[in-house]
């Protein structure tokens, strides 16, 4: 029975019911030994908790799409068929433009919302440089499969969730698709391709998106075999142009990485309460040393840089969940790499699904405005975004904040 799966949360509903009625019914009934009936109860109370634990727990996965599977959840499968050393660009000095064409088959994805604006299909993708064997999501805009476009190629952003969190999330969770799709639909976002590919490759661990030789190669998964994938397989447009990378809480880290550290694959990234040094998340592999810190850290990659890197950065956060490490690459930032930061009050909430919601339209409307893309189909320009040289507030419902008090560590 699937973790995420309607069966199995009904019947975790009926069990909490009659979890509950069986003391109500039998509590003064019991017969028999004084320790029997004790024990008898003791069990009925344990079936309770037990029950009414497992039910919020399902609840609570199912809304914040934490864990996809049982594997997952209890740790029990690995990704990573191997893990070569690929060297400093991640490649292997393999010369991916000579690899050939591989038609990947797709199908229906299941799940809470992956039938909602059209659908969000899957795939099973064995990374050729990775070496990593897992699913892949995607989602294609409305102007995809219209005539008119039979010939465009359509942009990309790889969108990648948190920690512990499943590739679903940005769809199930989020409700970015739906969120996007009449904005598309009127020329108010660029038609982006959503890709969503599976980050959590390791049982038990966050790979931090990087590449360590011997346990996983995350940073190729994500930058260079699943982009290669989506190029075979869809009308996208070439890297890096035409690519972006957006993330909440560790994918957010994941995302500024990415796009710092390979400004030939992606032009712009997002990043939702994101952090700068790996140790942000505790199970993270790239923290576990100083070098693999400082080598997926994006603070230390741009203050390193011997060419400030082609790149424009969105980055959204709070005091002490973001704001600062947004303000930190700000500071570090050299031009032609120009960073947006967008403060969030403390009242918009914590860091929760709630908090990055309603931060999807703001942010696809800064990369249909960075990524230079005009309305299809409408006739127009999409408002500029607020300059780059000083802190904005996000739209949300809780209102607005003054920024005084708010923490402004490098």
């Amino acid at each position: 029975m699937s973790l995420t799966g309607t069966p199995f949360l009904y019947t975790l509903i009926v069990l909490s019911v009659v979890a509950v009625a069986l003391p109500l019914l039998l509590w003064s009934r019991l017969r028999g030994h004084r320790a029997l009936r004790a024990v008898a109860r003791l069990l009925m109370l344990l079936f309770a908790q037990g029950t009414a634990v497992a039910l919020v727990f399902v609840m609570v996965n199912n809304a914040n799409n934490l864990y996809d599977n049982w594997s997952d959840l209890l740790g029990t499968k690995s990704h990573v068929a191997q893990a070569a050393d690929l060297g400093p660009n991640g490649t292997g000095d393999i010369a991916l433009e000579r690899l050939p064409k591989v038609r990947q088959t797709f199908k229906e994805a299941s799940g809470p919302s992956m039938r909602a604006a059209g659908g969000v299909r899957v795939t099973q993708l064995k990374g050729r440089v990775s070496g990593v064997n897992a699913e892949v999501y995607v989602w294609l805009p409305p102007q995809y499969d219209q005539p008119a476009y039979r010939h465009h190629r359509f942009p990309v952003v790889e969108v990648l969730p948190g920690y512990p969190g499943s590739a679903k999330a940005w769809f199930g969770a989020l409700h970015a698709h739906e969120q996007l799709l009449p904005l598309m639909r009127s020329g108010q976002v660029a038609p982006f391709i959503l890709v969503a590919p599976r980050t959590t490759l390791l049982p038990g661990v966050d790979t931090g998106c990087a590449n360590i030789a011997g346990t996983v190669n995350a940073d190729s998964w994500l930058s260079v075999d699943v982009p290669k994938m989506v190029m075979d397989n869809f009308r996208a447009e070439p890297a890096p142009k035409g690519w972006a990378v957006a993330g909440y809480s560790a994918g957010a880290h994941c995302a500024t990485k990415l796009a710092v550290a390979h400004p030939d694959r992606y032009r712009a990234s997002v990043s939702l309460s994101g952090y700068n040094d790996p140790i942000g998340e505790r199970n993270s592999l790239a923290a576990e040393t100083p070098a693999l810190r400082a080598a997926n850290n994006p603070y230390v990659l741009l203050k390193k840089a011997p060419t400030p890197p082609a790149v424009a950065l969105y980055l959204s956060g709070q005091p002490r969940d973001g704001y600062e490490a947004a303000l930190a690459l700000r500071q570090a930032a050299k031009a032609p790499t120009t960073v947006h930061v967008v403060y969030i009050p403390r009242s918009a909430g914590g860091h929760t699904m709630a908090l990055w919601r309603p931060q999807v339209v703001p942010a696809f409307r800064w990369l249909t405005e960075e990524m230079g893309r005009h309305h299809v189909g409408k006739r127009g320009s999409t408002p500029r975004a607020p300059s780059n040289d000083d802190s904005t507030h996000a739209a949300l419902a809780s209102g607005t904040a003054s920024r005084e008090g708010a923490g402004r560590k490098p």
